[in-house]
């Protein structure tokens, strides 16, 4: 059956338009209404922030890095400059892939695969977004040229000008002044991020790291206009970076090179201290090495060589090297016996060629085997007879051997700004206990007296265990700077520019006269005709106190004498001479290590003379005026005790 036919409802439809149309509007009404307050909020509610975000679309701070501190010897000779030079920097978020542009960068300036490889590790350290990276340093001409002629196929490489850090004096202050390198992650992480900004070098060694924060200076900054590919448009304001200050040191250019001299090549070292001011006058480690190539960055094969060199010439011997302190500790001794009320200036020992303790066996050898007879103090001294000091060890005991020797700086840092400085060894029952759990025996003791044994000091520390001895006690602890804009270590620890360090209190003994026993010893190790020293000191036209000491460096049998010829070059025993001069009012102690020298009064003592003859005489050979000993009047002489 068909289906009604339906009419059509023509209001009904009407409605429903109608209505339709009403909520269509109503939607675009209010979403209209949503749009203008959304604009109202961004145009005039949010309208200083987004203005600020614009600005800083176009305008950056860029930082500007301080102009490093220059470093001079005592006499005004540059040690540490800053010399101009090309870099090629590439900035990481500007590049792409940065990978793909140093592969373009190496074919274009035709570099090794070694280069590319150090690239990428200097790529890939802690930096701050957009900060440019140097990967390349010290361009030539001609590959500046070849960068700006493919400058399309590098984006993010530019080159900049900027100030590199240049050793002039190479090898001779590398151990002293040391030598500034890239900031690695590390140093990042612990660094000022706002005062390093744009820095990407800091003080890795030496001199350079000890006074970081005065060397270094304040950052500055810039306010650029940029484009949308970052270039810089225009400069809007600056603030200028505050330079680093410059060093003094106490070193002498000259006598250093008097002293590298004096060694004449063989592996060792030399310090130089003037004992009335601590201020460290040479400071010589040999082998050195040029510290140039650190600055920028070494090359993987040449820091091998270095480092794999059997002459370990990165190893800083003055502040590193490790070695028995012998027989120069003898005086240092005699005086603490005399202070301890063990022995006396008229004491003496029979000295057969050798010594026994009370009911044992073992021979402690002397080394004259044939034995020196009846020795008192003196005559211990100057002959270095080990018989005398064993016995003196005996008496002593280790408490008190370890109490006076630490009073004199060993087996502890001396130094007030070397932070590379080790402590050394004084050894005593209790660190025998912690390292070896086992007591203390009394052979130990006796070979402790002539400095062998456990005992270990460094170069340094025997320099100031000598300049204690020409002080008569006062400690002033041995330093290299000598003014930082008119102002000396201590006064910068004072004003807490530097971390402070405290001075161990003077070495007071119970009668003066002490000091002038083992000084007269030491006078006569160089002038009393059987004294070790006496060809060298024979030649000299001034007074010299020193001692000279030889380091084991393997045990040889009991029994058993020395034969050079049976032992390997780098097994000998290690020349070691110390001593202080003019002898009765010093100006300057040296301690010389010679490694496998052998004979410390036969090789060690003759650069000791060296040294101190580049330092007190003048060109006509005398003693220059300054260094003279004053002159005593017969009016005065008559009031003398």
């Amino acid at each position: 059956m068909p289906q009604p036919i339906r009419l059509k409802d023509h209001e009904r439809d009407a409605r429903q338009v109608r209505r339709r149309v009403f909520v269509g509007g109503a939607v675009v009404l209010l979403l209209t209404m949503v749009l203008v307050a959304r604009m109202y909020y961004l145009q005039v509610i949010q309208y200083e922030h987004h203005s600020t975000l614009a600005e800083n679309n176009r305008i950056h701070v860029q930082p500007i890095p301080p102009t490093r501190g220059l470093i001079f010897d005592r006499n005004g000779v540059i040690i540490a400059d800053n010399r101009p030079s090309f870099s090629l920097t590439l900035t990481r978020e500007r590049a792409g892939d940065w990978r793909q542009v140093l592969d373009v960068v190496v074919e274009v300036l035709e570099l090794t695969p070694d280069d590319r490889a150090l690239f990428e590790k200097r790529m890939l350290q802690g930096r701050r977004p957009f900060e440019p990276v140097p990967v390349l340093f010290e361009l030539s001409e001609e590959q500046i040229a070849r960068i700006a002629v493919n400058q399309f196929r590098l984006p993010g490489v530019e080159v900049a000008a900027q100030l590199v850090r240049h050793y002039p004096q190479k090898d001779h202050f590398a151990h002293s002044v040391g030598y500034v390198g890239r900031i690695n992650e590390q140093e990042l992480k612990k660094l000022d991020p706002i005062n390093y900004s744009g820095t990407h070098h800091i003080g890795k060694t030496g001199i350079e790291r000890f006074y970081e924060p005065l060397l270094h200076g304040q950052v500055g900054y810039e306010e650029v206009e940029t484009n949308a590919r970052g270039r810089v448009l225009r400069v809007l304001k600056r603030t200028d970076p505050l330079p680093g200050k410059d060093l003094t040191l106490t070193l002498d250019a000259k006598l250093q090179e008097a002293a590298e001299l004096a060694l004449a090549g063989r592996r060792g070292a030399v310090v130089a201290i003037e004992p009335a001011t601590g201020e460290v006058l040479a400071m010589v480690s040999q082998p050195s090495f040029d510290p140039n190539p650190f600055v920028t960055g070494i090359s993987f094969k040449a820091y091998a060589e270095l480092r794999d060199s059997i002459d370990r010439p990165l190893y800083n011997r003055v502040l590193r090297g490790l070695y028995p302190p012998g027989s120069t500790i003898k005086p240092m001794v005699a005086v603490a016996g005399l202070d301890a009320g063990v022995v006396t200036p008229q004491s003496r020992v029979y000295d057969p060629g050798f010594y026994q303790l009370p009911g044992h066996t073992h021979k402690y050898r002397n080394w004259n085997r044939s034995g020196d007879g009846s020795v008192n103090l003196e005559f211990a001294i100057m002959r270095s007879n080990d018989t005398y000091f064993y016995d003196l060890a005996h008496k002593m005991g280790i408490d008190r051997m370890h109490d006076y020797m630490t009073r004199f700086g060993l087996g502890q840092r001396v130094s007030l700004d070397m932070f590379e400085e080790t402590a050394g060894l004084m050894p005593s029952r209790e660190w025998k206990r912690a390292r070896y759990r086992q007591a203390w025996y009394p052979g130990e003791t006796l070979i402790l007296g002539i400095g062998q044994g456990y005992m270990q000091a460094t170069p340094l520390q025997l320099a100031q265990a000598t300049a204690l001895m020409a002080t008569r006690g006062k400690w002033i602890r041995p330093h290299l700077l000598r003014s930082a804009e008119g102002r000396n270590a201590q006064q910068l620890m004072d004003a807490g520019m530097i971390d402070k360090v405290e001075t161990p209190p003077d070495i007071k003994l119970r009668d003066d006269k002490f000091w002038d026993y083992g000084r007269l010893g030491m006078e006569a190790v160089m002038h009393a005709p059987r004294g070790t020293a006496a060809k060298v000191g024979a030649t000299a036209v001034y007074r010299i106190a020193g001692k000279s000491g030889t380091a084991q460096v393997v045990a040889i049998k009991q029994g058993e004498k020395y034969d050079r010829n049976k032992v390997a070059e780098r097994h000998r025993d290690h020349a070691l001479f110390v001593a202080f001069a003019p002898a009765e009012a010093p100006k300057i102690a040296v301690a010389v290590m010679v490694e496998n020298g052998e004979s410390g009064s036969g090789v060690a003592a003759p650069v000791v003379k060296q040294v101190m003859d580049a330092w007190l005489l003048g060109e006509d050979g005398q003693l220059k005026p300054e260094f003279r000993p004053p002159q005593v009047t017969s009016e005065e002489a008559r009031v003398q005790p």
